[in-house]
């Protein structure tokens, strides 16, 4: 398996993964979805990644690697947008693209890695913590701001 950075080419297999696995089949047309990835392209430490099997994208994830004034300047990374084929589950696919992740943070210097997944996602906890992932304090959000 390869893990690598996203091109504008794999937007169509990333789509199709956050339609099957996150978004419950609304996802942004593949216009809308390059306007965005180039603008995400102008963000400092902001990558799509894709894991790609067979030539085949089968796993994605997003990682900001942010600079921050607290920490004695040291930077901090925020894991978005995880999905996984729903047929390959289970296969090693989401393991390997979080060791990734953690392999990036590390050489960047960061302090930790972070996440936030849903409550009701339970496997995803388990997993995560298989990973040496550990809960800590609690996530919030503003439902919309609209």
């Amino acid at each position: 398996m390869l893990i690598r950075q996203a091109s504008t080419s794999d937007l169509p297999s990333i789509l199709q993964l956050y339609a099957d696995v996150l978004d419950k089949g609304k996802v942004l047309s593949v216009p809308e979805a390059e306007a965005l990835f180039l603008k995400m392209s102008n963000y400092p430490n902001y990558k799509v990644y894709v894991a790609e099997l067979d030539n085949q994208v089968v796993g994605t994830f997003a990682l900001l690697i942010m600079d921050n004034l607290a920490h004695q300047g040291t930077p901090s990374g925020i894991v978005e947008d995880v999905a996984v084929q729903a047929s390959l589950k289970g296969k090693g696919i989401g393991k390997q693209m979080m060791q990734y992740a953690m392999q990036v943070c590390g050489e960047a210097g960061c302090y930790k890695l972070v996440l936030s997944s849903n409550q009701k996602r339970v496997e995803a906890h388990a997993f995560y913590e298989s990973l040496g992932f550990d809960k800590h304090g609690f996530s919030f959000l503003v439902p919309t701001l609209l």
